[in-house]
């Protein structure tokens, strides 16, 4: 999950957001202020101060007390006919094309890992599209008309260095919406056309920081991220880049630490949003819920409120609320009705409460729109569940669809060795898995690395080595229930079966749902350790 945002005077970066990441006209209006997300904490300290023009952290709508079914206060139909207008708006205004090189022109979510669309996703742990981009971009093609109109300004104004950085950021998120890689080269080209007009120019620099995170490479993201707060110490995208490249890098205390920065400096939806992230990998929920209410009440776009409704969605999914998490959706449907992340996330949700009908349709429209791993994955297996005629052949279409789009992936500069790892473990060459999962972890210590090796290291029944990465993905707090089943399944190989039923029972109580086939399978074994 995570959060996202785009600069004032710059073009978007990795989500959805508001326009300036401070305060809306409708915000005017109604008096509403969107505080920092240090006040939506259960026990807030004192609010640390805001550069000038930043929104005041006084009385914040998460100020309330949350309802007992937790993110359901935020997403339920009490505001629906409010947030049904706001889309049809957002629609009207999406079908009028136009170049407009302000931060309202893009919204740009870029893949990163584990708070990226289909990263690092195993069937049913990994969170849904945490870097979505503003629907209002995607809708009705209104990205690749945006993407149009920018070469059309450019090719009459070439000199104009922050257009270039739009165009680039467009590329990027063209490249994840469309599952499309060979879109990275042309967004680097376009990155190095602004930096050549203007060396200094924070805009690109965040930019680059966005292009190495959508290949995965966190370093490079963390090190452009720094340079672009140097020229400005209050960019927007470039405070989330760097909390996104921290979270990748697994330097968690780190990434808390550029997170209450961050909050600091330019409190809004991109921030709070990767502030409740932050604090759900150390199993904070009730933290990351209040948040994520905050931002949600102050989207002050159909694309932040389908957006954050989506984080709301998932965090509810990963603790096993379907009701409420399906309540999210619809809101984030509602503001936008082909909100991808909306109906991936819906999809799992239709799954685990039992509508696999619902599910299936749902993951097939996902998947003819953006084929990327992990939708691809759960596709296969809840055609595997299902077990129809033709859908044993139709699930290793979408497995094989995974290969593709990995090989595609690395022809483009990007670091794919955690969705071979996750995909191939399961459904594919399992020492391929492993030899990508020890690279990858060569590279980075998270929590999602650490699950990927221990389960590579199982399926190729090496389970002693496996043990200590199971125990590692599990002991920051992060609230996965397929990280608890894996940790369960190897546990019971190693011997400790005590151990072992306690891990599947936790999988199963948390989450009974978390995925089409992983959850069948842990109640086998655990029936099995009985």
């Amino acid at each position: 999950m995570g959060p996202r945002g785009q600069d004032d005077e710059q073009d978007g970066q990795r989500v959805a957001r508001r326009e300036d990441g401070r305060r809306t006209a409708g915000d005017e209006e109604d008096g509403r202020s969107t505080g920092t997300a240090a006040d939506a904490s259960p026990a807030p300290s004192a609010p640390a101060p805001s550069p000038p023009g930043a929104t005041p952290s006084g009385a914040t709508p998460s100020s309330a007390a949350p309802s007992p079914s937790g993110a359901a206060s935020s997403c339920g139909d009490e505001r629906g006919a409010a947030v049904r207008r706001a889309g049809a708006l957002g629609r009207l205004w999406r079908g009028r094309a136009r170049l407009t090189l302000s931060a309202s022109l893009l919204a740009v979510a870029l893949t990163g890992g584990a708070i990226a669309l289909g990263a690092d996703r195993v069937p049913a742990s990994a969170p849904v599209s945490v870097g979505a981009a503003d629907p209002g971009i995607l809708g009705g093609g209104d990205l690749d008309a945006s993407v149009a109109a920018l070469q059309t300004h450019l090719r009459s104004q070439p000199k104009d260095a922050g257009a270039w950085a739009t165009l680039a950021l467009a590329y990027v998120e063209q490249a994840r919406t469309k599952g499309d890689p060979s879109r990275y080269p042309r967004a680097e080209q376009a990155l190095r056309r602004s930096l050549s007009l203007a060396p200094d120019g924070d805009q690109a620099l965040a930019g680059r920081a966005a292009l190495a995170a959508a290949r995965h490479d966190f370093e490079d993201a963390l090190a452009f991220a720094d340079a672009a707060l140097r020229r400005n110490p209050y960019s927007e995208r470039a405070l989330s880049s760097r909390i996104d490249a921290l979270v990748e890098l697994g330097r968690y205390a780190d990434a808390a630490e550029a997170a209450k920065t961050a909050d600091a400096r330019k409190p809004g939806v991109p921030v709070f949003t990767r502030y409740a992230y932050v604090r759900e990998l150390r199993g904070d929920v009730t933290t990351a819920r209040r948040v994520l209410e905050q931002a949600l009440s102050a989207a002050g776009s159909p694309g932040d409120t389908a957006y954050v409704a989506t984080q709301l969605g998932q965090l509810a999914w990963n603790q096993g609320d379907q009701e409420t998490a399906l309540g999210c959706y619809a809101r984030a449907l509602a503001a936008d009705d082909g909100y991808l992340p909306a109906l991936e996330g819906r999809a799992r949700a239709r799954a685990a409460s039992g509508d696999r009908a619902g599910a299936i349709t749902d993951m097939e429209t996902v998947v003819a729109r953006s084929p990327l791993p992990g939708p691809l994955v759960e596709l296969g297996e809840l055609y595997e569940a299902r077990g129809a005629a033709g859908d044993r052949a139709r699930a290793r279409r979408q497995y094989a669809l995974v290969g593709a789009w990995t090989a595609l992936a690395r022809a483009n500069g990007v670091d794919a060795d955690l969705d071979t790892a996750l995909a191939a473990a399961d459904h594919g060459d399992k020492r391929a898995a492993l030899r990508a999962a020890r690279a990858e972890w060569a590279r980075r210590h998270t929590v999602h690395t650490a699950d990927a090796l221990a389960w590579a290291l199982h399926v190729n029944g090496r389970d002693a080595e496996a043990l200590p990465y199971a125990r590692r993905a599990t002991a920051t707090g992060y609230r996965s229930a397929v990280f608890r089943y894996h940790r369960g399944v190897i546990e019971l190989a190693t011997g400790h079966r005590a151990a072992g039923r306690a891990s599947l029972a936790s999988a199963l109580a948390l989450n009974p749902g978390f995925s089409p086939l992983g959850a069948a399978r842990a109640r086998e074994a655990l029936e099995g350790a009985e």
